[in-house]
C-alpha cells in the first residue's frame, strides 16, 4: 500500500470544543513503517477528562447559563418590532430610506450591545473551557509521545497532513489511553485571577516590553566635602 502525503510543518496545538469528534480507531490497529495520523481535536473531545467537563459545566454554572438564557430572550423580544418595523418599512411602494438606515442602526446597536452584555455574563463558563483544555494540553504532548514509543512510532502527523491512509496508520486510540491515564479528570473551576496561557504570555511580554522602555536610573553622585 502506498501513502501519499502532504508537506507536514510544526504548529501550535489548538483545541476546539467538538460536539461531533471524529470516530476513533480500532484497538486493534497497528501503525505502519513507523508513521501515525493522530487526529488531536478528537483524541481531546473525546477523552474522560474533557467529557465529564461538559457534562459537569451546566450544572456548576448553571446561574450564569441560565441569566444568560433569560437575558437573550429579553433581547430577542426587544428586537422582535424592530425587526417587524423594518421589513414593513422595506416593503412599502416608496420606502422611506432615512427610516430603513435608521431602524438597521437602532437593531445593530442593540445586538451588538446584547451580544458583548451576554459574552460578559458567560465568561465564567467559557474561562472554565479554556482552563479544563489546557490541563488537557499539558499532557497532550507527553501522551502522544508515549503512545509513539511503545508502537515503534518515530513520525505523528495530523489527518490535515495526509490526503489517504487506512485505519492501519491511525494512532488515535493509543493516544487516548495515555492521555485518559495521565489525566483521567481535570478541575473544572479555575482558580480566583486564572487566564489562558496566551493571556498571560501576552501580559508577561507587555510587562517586559515596559519595564525595557523605563529609563535606568543613574545613581546620584556622593557629595564632594571640602578639606
Amino acid at each position: 500500500m502506498k501513502i501519499i502525503l502532504k508537506p507536514a510543518f510544526a504548529a501550535g496545538i489548538a483545541f476546539a470544543s467538538l460536539t461531533a469528534p471524529v470516530v476513533m480507531a480500532p484497538a486493534s490497529a497497528q501503525t505502519v513503517k513507523g508513521i501515525a495520523v493522530v487526529n488531536v481535536p478528537a483524541v481531546v473531545a473525546n477523552s474522560n477528562a474533557f467529557r465529564t467537563a461538559q457534562t459537569q459545566r451546566p450544572t456548576t454554572y448553571k446561574a450564569q447559563i441560565d441569566q444568560a438564557n433569560t437575558r437573550r430572550q429579553a433581547i430577542a423580544a426587544q428586537l422582535q418590532p424592530l425587526y417587524t418595523q423594518f421589513q414593513t418599512a422595506q416593503q412599502a411602494q416608496n420606502p422611506n430610506q432615512q427610516t430603513l438606515q435608521q431602524t438597521a442602526s437602532q437593531i445593530q446597536q442593540i445586538e451588538a450591545a446584547g451580544q458583548r452584555e451576554l459574552q460578559q455574563i458567560l465568561a465564567p463558563v467559557q474561562l472554565s473551557q479554556a482552563y479544563v483544555e489546557e490541563q488537557i494540553n499539558d499532557q497532550l504532548v507527553t501522551a502522544i509521545q508515549n503512545a509513539a514509543r511503545k508502537q515503534n512510532v518515530t513520525m505523528v502527523i495530523s489527518p490535515d497532513s495526509v490526503l489517504y491512509a487506512d485505519n492501519s496508520y491511525n494512532m488515535n486510540q493509543a493516544v487516548l489511553d495515555e492521555l485518559n491515564t495521565l489525566i483521567p479528570s481535570a478541575q473544572l473551576v479555575p482558580p480566583a485571577g486564572w487566564l489562558p496561557r496566551e493571556m498571560r504570555e501576552q501580559q508577561q511580554a507587555q510587562q517586559q516590553a515596559e519595564g525595557q522602555a523605563q529609563p535606568a536610573q543613574q545613581p546620584a553622585a556622593a557629595p564632594v566635602q571640602g578639606r
